[in-house]
């Protein structure tokens, strides 16, 4: 049985650590839209977080503290056929930022006085003195080798187990937006909640600027590879283009044409405004990619970074399920594949009243409301 904690103290409001994953930035905007919640609420947020996810973050929410917590570092193969074994040969140094991630969270609890945490995708963010909520969309983890999958899976939800609860930022119903990948036949022990679309951005009637959006993320060198051959494409097309490389610390651009614009990085709300006042995007299959655009009803063409099984099997899924278009980075033409691109769609209910009475309830359930 867990502990009180810090919880009840007196004279100051609580403090809730927020742990994202650094594998590229989806994890870390994913989470804003819970910042806002619980800062709405009251609570005083401080953030754990290192390189660009911190740097994003702290763009984000200027005066939240963020504490210095190691990224993975993970680093990909060139050769998509070979990212999952190098991925698996990696897990001893995962192993290792986990036990460096349990030690910071101790030290945290003790000086810091968090009285909760909530970590999106790093399994040793969770404390057994206080209430810890881990945030995953991939309950399945695809790794595209089916006997992989079934070691990741028994991996993946013993530690998931190790926290209070677990929310999917997906909706219940059916397969949702990821497919197999949130509604597992196995599901964790613990409380499950299905949160609904968990985007940072919200539709407005803007003018469209722009013919076409790219938006470059995910890992190098794969990430650079789209973006060479992106110019090269968008070069020869007569559109008006706008190009968001997905580098925050970066400050020159490449050399582009004149009817190109391009953006290193923006924060949420130029970024928002930029999709929406965007006729066609491109992007990657990144799942908080795909809930950005669900969420602005904006119609795509996805190129899943190759060798990434994950991003593959939704830009698949979706397909099949006819709300994007996709196609192989190997393969994508610009010229070609912008004509497959299917129309506007007004997808179900987002979930966002929903999202708000499970995380108030949380709030409540935990002593950390300040009512």
């Amino acid at each position: 049985m867990k502990s009180e904690g810090n919880k009840g103290a007196v004279g100051r409001r609580s403090r809730i650590l927020i742990a994202p994953l650094d594998w590229g930035l989806g994890h870390a905007t994913r989470c804003i839209p819970l910042i806002r919640l619980l800062l709405h609420f009251g609570n005083e947020v401080v953030i754990a977080a290192s390189g660009k996810t911190a740097l994003l973050l702290q763009k984000e929410f200027p005066g939240i503290r963020i504490l210095p917590l190691p990224g993975y570092d993970i680093t990909y193969s060139q050769n998509p056929r070979l990212l999952a074994w190098k991925l698996l040969f990696q897990i001893p140094k995962i192993r290792r930022i986990f036990k460096e991630e349990q030690a910071m969270l101790k030290k945290w609890v003790e000086e810091e006085k968090i009285d909760a945490v909530i970590s999106d995708n790093r399994p040793g963010m969770f404390h057994q003195e206080i209430p810890s909520v881990y945030i995953a969309h991939q309950l399945h983890v695809e790794t595209g080798i089916k006997w992989m999958n079934f070691f990741v899976d028994r991996i993946h939800r013993r530690m998931i187990n190790s926290f209070n609860e677990c929310w999917v930022p997906d909706m219940k119903e059916k397969n949702g937006w990821a497919g197999n990948l949130s509604h597992p036949k196995i599901l964790p022990a613990v409380p499950v909640h299905y949160l609904g679309i968990l985007s940072r951005f919200e539709k407005t009637a803007t003018p469209l600027t722009y013919d076409l959006l790219i938006m470059l993320s995910g890992p190098e060198p794969q990430r650079s590879l789209l973006e060479k051959k992106m110019l090269t494409q968008a070069a020869g097309l007569r559109m008006r283009i706008a190009m968001l490389r997905g580098l925050p610390d970066h400050e020159s651009v490449p050399v582009h044409p004149e009817h190109i614009r391009i953006f290193n990085h923006l924060p949420s709300e130029a970024l928002n405004q930029l999709i929406c006042s965007s006729a066609l995007i491109v992007a990657r299959g990144g799942y908080s990619t795909i809930m950005d655009l669900v969420a602005l009803r904006k119609p795509a063409l996805l190129i899943p970074t190759p060798g990434q099984a994950e991003q593959e099997y939704l830009a698949a899924y979706l397909k099949s399920s006819n709300i994007f278009t996709s196609v192989k980075q190997e393969n994508v033409e610009l010229g070609r594949d912008l004509k497959k691109i299917k129309g506007s769609y007004s997808p179900p209910s987002l979930n966002a009243t929903q999202r708000t009475l499970i995380i108030n309830n949380w709030l409540k359930q935990n002593g950390l409301t300040h009512e």
